[in-house]
């Protein structure tokens, strides 16, 4: 279950203490102006951290602390193109170049500081996504964040000082060097780093870049030159709107990449469409966009993109496979069964996805033999890999349909030992436990569904319906309550249900209310037209 909120309300120490505390696995992704970070959790400890657009790739990483030199990365880059199943760190360590005990302490400083920089984040958004892991990293920590709280308070506290005279990294200065060398005093190894940077055209940005240093050793080098008297302002650099294309392009595709994995899709659209605003003719942004609002579920508009991106010789098949499920989410069978073959005839027919996809198709025509034949496919292709969390939904569903009540079952509890935190497929195992007469258990799968994802209304229903099976009436009440809540259409079977809960507390004028609704929903329902007659019959 996603968590969101805006730093102003809650501050991001606030925030980490609450995943820390409660365990969790997952991604916190933070938002300020147009910069973006994320930080991953595993059992509440935190693992990585990274900033989108900041360079800290492993090599850029070490080459700027001075642990290795630029002949030395290249000679482990150069190794590593001959063995592609090694990641740098360990070639690193394998040709003796650093110690892996020295590689980690790198990384885990250089997480450590993306963290504290995050601390100095007063605005802007949070967002928190379950059960999501870094890419492939060279290493992962285990970090409590209590233990970065304190030194992530005294930066705070000096970034507000800082700030007064460096408001932003765009600002250029210059150095007063007659002054500076008439009072030169004692200078921080930080301030004799940057001094040679400081020369009238490079701003804040930049120096942090060429110095190695982290951003708030430069701003607080900076602040104490600019406090002795020894800088003055002489500008700020060119606006982003005239900086050089390629690299607009790149940071907006970077800052998309990262708000769509992280489930911010409107934040994800704005920065691939700035893409296409700054470069017309890149299909793979126009495919992006495609994906975001496949996500939104604006099915049209995902049709297009991906029509767009077609017209590329070289679109790769999944323009194709995303083309058919947008096609298919909009009941157009025979376009989506065309534009899956399609992506077949470009490659694809050694991939599960596809032939998911298939099964899917035929499960939507009601050809079930085709359906299972396509959804068996599909696993087999996967090996000892995992089916996706939709594989275990259709193949669940086509089973059942089938009859194979027993194989239903047993698919959708193997889901949800693979997908713990996929609440359709616990309700799906649910209903299939419930027509098993197989009721506790029907009950545990629902309670632990609502769970992980309370706004789903049919998962509350499963609930009141268990409950009131087994004459548990006033739980059954506040169950049905939350499943006509989420979703007044739920049915008529929970809005009679709550009429004869009523009933039982003497509450007729509110059980009538509800038998009505029920009637809206259904009106040849005989059996609540015949409560609602005795119900309104003089007493």
């Amino acid at each position: 279950m996603a968590i969101r909120g805006s730093l102003k309300e809650a501050s991001l120490p606030d925030v980490l203490q609450l995943l820390s505390m409660g365990k969790k696995t997952g991604c916190l992704s933070v938002t300020h102006r147009n910069n973006f970070g994320s930080i991953y959790f595993d059992k509440g400890k935190i693992c990585y951290a990274a900033i989108v657009n900041r360079r800290d790739r492993l090599g850029d990483i070490l080459l700027k602390s001075g642990v290795i030199t630029g002949a030395q990365l290249q000679q482990a880059i150069d190794a590593q193109s001959k063995q592609r199943d090694k990641r740098l760190g360990d070639v690193l360590v394998s040709l003796g170049i650093i110690s892996r005990e020295g590689l980690h302490g790198q990384i885990r400083i250089q997480i450590e500081e993306a963290v504290y920089f995050l601390f100095t984040w007063a605005q802007g958004t949070f967002n928190f996504e379950a059960d999501l892991t870094p890419e492939e990293q060279d290493f992962l920590v285990s970090i409590n964040p209590e233990s970065l709280l304190l030194e992530g308070a005294r930066r705070v506290d000096e970034w507000g000082l800082i700030e007064k005279k460096i408001p932003s990294f765009d600002i250029v200065f210059d150095l007063d060097r007659r002054k500076l060398e008439e009072n030169r005093g004692n200078l921080s190894k930080e301030q004799e780093v940057i001094l040679p940077l400081i020369d009238g055209r490079l701003d804040v940005a930049a120096i942090v870049e060429e110095s190695g240093l982290i951003e708030f050793d430069v701003g607080k080098a900076l602040y104490g030159l600019a406090t002795a008297g020894f800088l003055h302002r002489v500008g700020k650099t060119k606006s982003s709107e005239v900086t050089a294309p390629d690299t607009r392009v790149e940071e907006h595709r970077n800052l998309g990449i990262a708000f769509f994995k992280t489930g911010m899709l409107d934040e994800a659209e704005r920065e691939f469409r700035r893409v296409v605003e700054l470069r017309p003719g890149d299909l793979q942004a126009r495919f992006s966009v495609g994906l975001v609002h496949l996500r939104l579920g604006r099915w049209d508009d995902a049709i297009a993109d991906f029509a767009a991106a077609t017209h590329s010789r070289g679109a790769s098949p999944w323009v194709y496979h995303n083309l058919a499920y947008a096609h298919e989410r909009r009941g157009e069978y025979g376009k989506a069964r065309a534009a899956l073959h399609e992506a077949v005839a470009r490659g694809a027919d050694g991939d599960a996805r596809v032939h998911t996809s298939f099964g899917v198709l035929a499960l939507r025509e009601g050809d079930l033999p085709s359906a299972r034949a396509s959804l068996a496919r599909a696993r087999a292709l996967l090996g000892e890999g995992k089916p996706s969390a939709a594989w275990y939904h259709y193949a669940g569903l086509e089973a059942w349909l089938s009859q194979r009540a027993d194989d239903a079952v047993a698919l959708l509890r193997e889901g949800t030992e693979r997908y713990p935190h996929a609440a359709v497929l616990f309700n799906n195992l649910s209903v299939a436990l419930d027509r098993q007469r197989m009721y506790p258990e029907a009950l545990a799968a629902a309670e632990r569904g609502a769970v992980e994802e309370p706004g789903i209304a049919q998962l509350h229903k499963n609930i009141g319906d268990a409950l009131y099976r087994s004459g548990r009436f006033d739980e059954a009440y506040d169950a049905f309550q939350r499943a006509v809540k989420f979703n007044e259409q739920i049915g008529p079977d929970a809005w009679f249900k709550l009429g004869n809960i009523r009933l039982r507390r003497n509450e007729r004028a509110d059980a009538i209310r509800c038998w009505e609704r029920a009637l809206v929903l259904d009106p040849d329902n005989a059996i609540v037209r015949q409560n609602l007659t005795a119900a309104k019959a003089p007493s």
